[in-house]
């Protein structure tokens, strides 16, 4: 039997015009509707019909969403919610002054958490996951991308990509995986970068593209992790071995990371919290995502993007929590949203595009989800609120009250 959302007062549809992404002027278009109702059919989004066109409801099976606002599933396209172990004891030092980069050269940061996944069990991190990935959920989050990046050895990026597994296969929401072995250098190898290069190209990209277990391959290209000529080593190896690529660059210094992106067609460059103009002429008007992280920046007292400029320029721009155990300790997408409205000037309108329609592209999904569209996966987050500028207005605050994966409903308030 067809399913029809019926009653909302405002639906936000993010349509395209079948490009699948929006650049400029046009992220102020929500494709907002009102007084419509939307059909579902084998997961998939129907039709998209006038109220007063609907003469016989018997033939549905209703979900009445009375009054509320209905947006295209959220899109969480950056996230290292794969870790294990607690830093709130660094936390504590970046409040006393220490920067971020200071106690990464000291052995803390990313190296603290490798010790933790590395004592993990393959249960032990799906546990740790699944009560992150209900959260996200509950928020109206139906598709997420997931990173490894916290094993840094043959053994424990495998381990930790079987475990991203194990989440796909338990819930219905779009899983995305990334390998991030180049997330930096491990203990073992900080003296001896080519072996562990030699680890990532001849060992783990070949076995975790036979054995399908990532998606895309992403590097964070920084001073202190890898430079742009060990990036291109990394990302030449997971081009010829089908992977897709993606990149951590431009978060602290600019060392070359654009330049590297481009060369291999990248889907996204993520963070740009210091890219310059030069840095944005050469994205202009490319069809490679720029991943803001309004939330990292916020957490670190440390530069936000020019999300303006880039706008201005007309690249392609996508929010994330970039959901980490040290940098961005923020698991509230919405919050990003709010962060992203009072910090980065960009307007509601921007914002939800920029993770919805925008946010797919990330993940190169944008041709199936991340708008409200005929034949697009049915997809829903629908918000207790009758005004869509609610959702950015009540800071702090979740207004999602029901989340639909193709046309099942996957999460209800209370």
């Amino acid at each position: 039997m067809k399913k029809l959302l019926f009653g909302a007062n405002q639906i936000l549809t993010c349509e395209s015009k079948s490009r699948n992404y929006k650049t400029g002027i046009e992220l102020k278009d929500v494709g907002l509707l009102s007084s419509y109702s939307i059909v579902i059919e084998n997961g998939l989004i129907k039709d998209i019909i006038p109220n007063n066109s609907i003469s016989n409801f018997s033939e549905f099976e209703i979900i009445d969403v009375t009054g509320k606002t209905i947006l295209p599933g959220l899109v969480e396209c950056h996230t290292h919610l794969a870790f294990a172990g607690n830093r709130s004891d660094e936390f504590k030092m970046k409040l006393d002054g220490i920067t971020y980069e200071k106690i990464a050269s000291k052995g803390g940061g990313i190296l603290k958490t490798v010790s933790s996944v590395r004592e993990c069990s393959v249960t032990d991190l799906f546990f740790l996951m699944k009560s992150r990935v209900d959260e996200f959920i509950s928020q109206g989050v139906t598709s997420l991308e997931i990173k490894s990046g916290y094993g840094l050895d043959f053994e424990n990026e495998i381990k930790l990509l079987h475990a991203i597994k194990l989440i796909d296969e338990s819930y219905p929401i779009n899983i995305i995986p990334t390998f991030l072995g180049a997330h930096t250098y491990p203990a073992e190898f900080k003296e001896d970068h080519n072996s562990y290069i030699k680890q990532i190209t001849d060992v783990m990209i070949p076995y975790i593209s036979k054995n399908k277990l990532a998606e895309f391959c992403d590097a964070f290209c920084e001073t202190t992790a890898f430079s742009a000529e060990e990036v291109d080593m990394i990302f030449n190896v997971a081009k010829e071995n089908g992977l897709k690529i993606r990149l951590h660059t431009e978060q602290f210094n600019s060392i070359g990371g654009i330049e590297v992106a481009l060369k291999y067609n990248a889907t996204s460059v993520d963070h740009l919290e210091v890219i310059d103009d030069s840095g944005i002429s050469k994205l202009e008007k490319k069809e490679i995502v720029c991943v803001l992280f309004p939330g990292v920046s916020f957490f670190l007292n440390h530069h936000f993007a020019p999300a303006r400029k880039l706008i201005d320029s007309n690249c392609i721009v996508a929010l994330s929590t970039d959901y980490n155990p040290g940098s961005s300790n923020i698991l509230n997408l919405h919050l990003i949203m709010q962060i992203a409205a009072l910090k980065m000037r960009m307007s509601i309108e921007e914002i939800i595009n920029s993770v919805t329609i925008n946010a797919a592209k990330a993940i190169q999904k944008s041709d199936e989800l991340g708008s409200v569209e005929i034949g697009k996966q049915a997809d829903f987050a629908i918000f207790e609120t009758d005004n869509y500028s609610d959702i950015i207005y009540n800071v702090g605050r979740n207004l999602n009250f029901m989340t639909i994966k193709s046309g099942e409903i996957i999460y209800k308030k209370n």
